[in-house]
C-alpha cells in the first residue's frame, strides 16, 4: 500500500476497452475515447470528497488519454500527475500500471471491461479496486458515475472506512492446458471457458453455441455470457467460495437445463447446458476437447488442440470496492457531515 502519509489513487484508463465486433453484431454500448476521458476527469473531481488531499497517478497511454486527463486537471484540488513508465500500446502497459501501483498507491480506479479488469487483478495485489464499466464485457465492473466512483475511492484511500467492510474479496480461475499443442496456463477473473472452435481469429466472443464448458467464479442472470448463463441455473456471488462448472450441450440425465440467457450484448438465447455443478475452491473441473480454444473474461486466448483443460476456481483473487457500502460507511462515521446533526425524537 501508499504512504499513509500522502493518500494516492491509481487511475487506469484503457483506450482499448470497449471498441470490439460486439458493437456491430450485438448491441453494445459505444464507449469512445472522449467519453472515458470525461469520466475519468469526474473520477478527479471526486477525489476531492475525500477529507484530506490526494495524490491522483494517471497511467500514461499510446492514445494520450491519460496525458491529456493530467494536462486539464489544473483546477482539481488535487495533486494530479502521470505514472513514469514506458507505454507499448499492449495490454502490458495495464499490467505495468498496475505493479507499480501496487506498491505506492491505497486505492486504484479501473476505466475498462472484463479483460482490463483481469489484467489490473494479475498485478495490483491487494490494493482495492474500484471499476467502471467502459468495455464491451462487463460482469466485475459497473456502469456508476465516475464521480461517485472518485468518491469512493478517495474515501478509501483516506483510510476513514474500514476497508474489510467495504471491499469483496473477488475469485479468479486458472485454466491449466494439457494438449498435443503442448501444456501452458491461462487466468481469468470471472468466466473462462473453451470454444469448439478451430481459430482465435477476432478476440471477442460472439458465438455461444460453440461452447463446450468452462467455470466461473461468480454468476447472476443479469450478468452477460458464462456467468449470466450459469446464474440461470443457480447463483454465485463474486466473494463466494469456489464457484460453478459447466458443461454445454443436450445432455440426457436428469442435470440437463435449457437456459434462457443474454449472452452478449443485445442478444437474448437459449442454451443447452447438460451439466452446471458447484466447485470448491481448489477443486479442479476438467473438459476435454479435439480442437478449440480457451476464452478468459469475453475474449478468445489461445488455441488448443487434442487437449484436456482443467479449470480451478481460487478465493484468493482482487479486493472490489463496494460503493454503497464506502458511502454508508462514510455516514455512519459522520465523515460526510460538518457538523452533528440532532436527531429527531
Amino acid at each position: 500500500m501508499g504512504d499513509r502519509s500522502t493518500p494516492t489513487v491509481g487511475v487506469i484508463v484503457n483506450p482499448a476497452a470497449g471498441r470490439d465486433i460486439r458493437r456491430l453484431t450485438g448491441g453494445a454500448s459505444v464507449s469512445d475515447n472522449y467519453a472515458k476521458r470525461r469520466t475519468a476527469t469526474c473520477v478527479l473531481q471526486g477525489l476531492t470528497l475525500a477529507p484530506d488531499r490526494i495524490r491522483a497517478l494517471v497511467m500514461p497511454d499510446r492514445a494520450d488519454l491519460g496525458q491529456r486527463l493530467v494536462g486539464g486537471a489544473d483546477d482539481i484540488d488535487a495533486d494530479v500527475s502521470l505514472l513514469d513508465m514506458q507505454i507499448t500500446g499492449t495490454p502490458k502497459d495495464t499490467r505495468n500500471a498496475a505493479e507499480q501501483f501496487s506498491d505506492v498507491a491505497d486505492c486504484v480506479v479501473v476505466l475498462g471491461g472484463d479483460g482490463t479488469n483481469r489484467d489490473v487483478s494479475t498485478t495490483i495485489g491487494d490494493v482495492p479496486m474500484v471499476s467502471i464499466s467502459t468495455g464491451t464485457n462487463n460482469v466485475v465492473p459497473t456502469p456508476i458515475d465516475g464521480t461517485v466512483a472518485g468518491a469512493a475511492a478517495g474515501l478509501v484511500a483516506t483510510d476513514v472506512v474500514d476497508i474489510e467492510a467495504v471491499t469483496q474479496r473477488h475469485g479468479t480461475i486458472e485454466a491449466t492446458i494439457d494438449g498435443k499443442a503442448g501444456s501452458g496456463t491461462v487466468s481469468g477473473l470471472a468466466t473462462m471457458g473453451l470454444l469448439d472452435r478451430p481459430f482465435i481469429g477476432t478476440r471477442a466472443v460472439l458465438d455461444v453455441s460453440e461452447f463446450v464448458g468452462g467455470a466461473v467464479s461468480r454468476a447472476f442472470p443479469t450478468e452477460i455470457g458464462l456467468s449470466g448463463i450459469a446464474g440461470g441455473i443457480q447463483t454465485c456471488a463474486p466473494d463466494d467460495a469456489g464457484g460453478l462448472g459447466l458443461r454445454f450441450g443436450d445432455g440426457p440425465d436428469a442435470d440437463a437445463h435449457t437456459v434462457r440467457a443474454i449472452t452478449v450484448p443485445g442478444v437474448v438465447n437459449t442454451v443447452s447446458v447438460s451439466e452446471c455443478v458447484r466447485i470448491e475452491s481448489g477443486e479442479p473441473w476438467t473438459v476435454s476437447i479435439d480442437r478449440g480454444v480457451v476464452t478468459a473474461d469475453g475474449e478468445r486466448e489461445r488455441e488448443v488442440s487434442d487437449a484436456e483443460v482443467t479449470f480451478t476456481v481460487s478465493d484468493a483473487g482482487p479486493q472490489i470496492v463496494t460503493i454503497p457500502a464506502v458511502f454508508q460507511q462514510a455516514v455512519d462515521r459522520g465523515v460526510l457531515s460538518m457538523q452533528p446533526i440532532e436527531q429527531k425524537r
